[in-house]
């Protein structure tokens, strides 16, 4: 056993240094003391780096635990979190992207100051922050240390209560993963986050892999087969009125957050952003539509396979089930290697959330209102020391958001609800509805944090929470335009100024490929919803 587990921790050290020092070596010419080069790659970004890296920041131990666990206990309706995003995707590429690019921005907020005014932007970079650090952060460090704790058994080898074995995990994980966003920038996250993609799906895939080969006694269709006749239920993508994820879900709130997230997030945008070409861009934005088709084999079939293993042995701990199933699965050897792929999909959501927060902070708020002349090294300065307050806030926070009842990926959906609608309101409004005045869009965004807060956290309205994003969008939408009708916008649009950051040819293989991605979602649904 002893040889079993140091086979295990050499594994791990070894997959974990080769991406630190692949990663060194690539940014070790990079300028990383101006604003560009720290905290947008030096728009640099190529497209494939940028769908490893969108993906990576994405998919992370929320998801291999949460979704997965999701899936073992509701089935593969959850899927629609996957499916629809590659639409968003198609959307983001072709109406969002374009306009951030031509105006050079650095961050989302940035453009809320240009469309609306500085109260406003700054109003938005403070509830982004607020929503890192109490919502993604700490859900990511505790899933990690979930899986790490399970692989390691860190409580039992130090002899320590699970408890702090897990407190210990997430120490760990933050302060390595507070160390790639402090010293090395977008690029540095950029370029381990391709590494780790790659580590990720070959990880990933080994586990329904292995585990449908065995079923399947030597034949992976087999294996399927016999999953899927197990409990054809569990299969059926189309979830029900009272299920956790309702279908007539996908036609309220949840295309609203997608939207944000996948168009709109500032930690996923960053990497567009970070494009060297607007083709770049595209590219990037739809190589990462494909992957999020593709991904369900990874996050949701697992949970399923884990399903016929165990049945409902661990409905009452969800979120546990994925590392059982890789200890069950997983010879020694590969342990390692696997824990090493969820550290890195771990750190890639940590610490692409806090160089994004560092960028919102250094650009959006110090430069602006506290210290207007501060020059790039300065700001540079700033951004490393809120990488580093960030990370010392959700390590504190991490081990609070345990035990969520329906499961920590569903909690997280939740509370991102509390910021993302409000901001993806009035981001939407902006770009397309010109008559929304600055005043209207402060009303809209208040609004929202206060109607959601209200609805679903005080009077826990029957109804569920993505139909609420619905209600929200809608009433955000009303208010606004109602109060910029009482106090318009004093200035019309006096023309936009095209400046061209980037060069803004598109790419020619965009429409192709939007159409072939949109006419999967459809197929998806229509194979597997009955």
């Amino acid at each position: 056993m002893a040889g079993h587990a140091l086979t295990t921790v050499l594994t791990f050290v070894g997959f974990t240094l080769f991406v630190a020092i692949y990663s060194w070596y690539k940014i070790r010419k990079e300028n990383l003391s101006s604003r560009d080069g720290y905290f947008l790659g030096g728009r640099s970004l190529t497209g494939v780096v940028i769908a490893g890296s969108m993906l990576l920041t994405n998919i992370s131990t929320e998801h291999l635990i949460g979704m997965n666990g999701s899936a073992y206990k509701n089935g593969m309706i959850i899927i629609a979190w996957e499916v629809t995003s590659a639409l968003a995707l198609v959307i983001a590429a072709y109406y969002f992207i374009p306009v951030y690019l031509r105006k050079g921005l650095t961050t989302i907020p940035q453009y809320l100051e240009e469309r609306y005014d500085g109260f406003t932007r700054t109003m938005v970079a403070f509830f982004l922050l607020i929503s890192f650090v109490v919502t993604l952060l700490p859900i990511v460090l505790y899933t990690g240390a979930i899986n790490l704790e399970s692989i390691f058994d860190v409580s039992g080898n130090l002899g320590l209560t699970k408890t702090e074995g897990l407190w210990y995990t997430v120490l760990m994980v933050g302060v390595i993963g507070g160390a790639y966003a402090v010293f090395g920038g977008l690029k540095a996250v950029a370029v381990s986050d391709t590494v780790n993609g790659v580590g990720l799906l070959i990880g990933g895939l080994l586990i329904p892999f292995i585990a449908l080969y065995q079923i399947g006694d030597g034949h992976i269709f087999g294996g399927l087969k016999k999953v899927y006749e197990f409990a054809p239920e569990k299969f059926n993508v189309v979830g029900t009125k009272d299920s956790v994820l309702p279908f007539s879900t996908l036609f309220t709130g949840l295309m609203i957050n997608q939207l944000y997230f996948w168009g709109m997030n500032q930690s996923i945008v960053q990497r567009a952003l970070g494009a060297k070409s607007l083709k770049e861009a595209q590219k990037g934005l739809l190589f990462t539509g494909v992957l999020k088709i593709l991904i369900p084999i990874v996050i949701v079939l697992p949970g399923l396979i884990a399903y016929y293993y165990f049945k409902d042995t661990y409905y009452d701990q969800q979120d546990n089930i994925y590392p059982i199933l890789i200890k069950k699965l997983l010879p020694v050897a590969l342990l390692g290697f696997f824990a090493a792929v969820v550290m890195g999909a771990v750190l890639s959501t940590f610490n692409s959330v806090l160089n994004s927060a560092a960028t919102i902070f250094s650009v959006g708020i110090y430069k602006r209102l506290i210290n207007k002349e501060a020059p790039d090294s300065k700001l540079v300065r700033i951004g490393k020391l809120t990488s580093l307050v960030m990370a010392v806030v959700a390590i504190c926070v991490a081990p609070f958001v345990a035990n969520a009842p329906e499961g920590l990926y569903q909690l997280m959906q939740q509370l991102n609800g509390i910021f993302f609608i409000p901001i993806a309101s009035i981001l939407l409004a902006g770009l397309f509805i010109p008559q929304i005045s600055a005043r209207g869009a402060k009303t809209g965004l208040l609004f929202g944090l206060g109607f959601y807060i209200l609805t679903v956290f005080i009077l826990k309205v029957n109804i569920h929470f993505v139909h609420i994003w619905g209600i929200e969008f809608v009433l955000n939408m009303a208010v606004m335009w109602g109060v910029s009708r009482m106090y318009p916008r004093e200035l019309a649009d006096a023309g936009e100024t095209v400046e061209n950051f980037v060069p803004m040819e598109s790419w020619k293989y965009a429409k192709p490929m939007s159409i072939i991605l949109i006419a999967v979602i459809l197929l998806i649904y229509i194979i597997l919803g009955t």
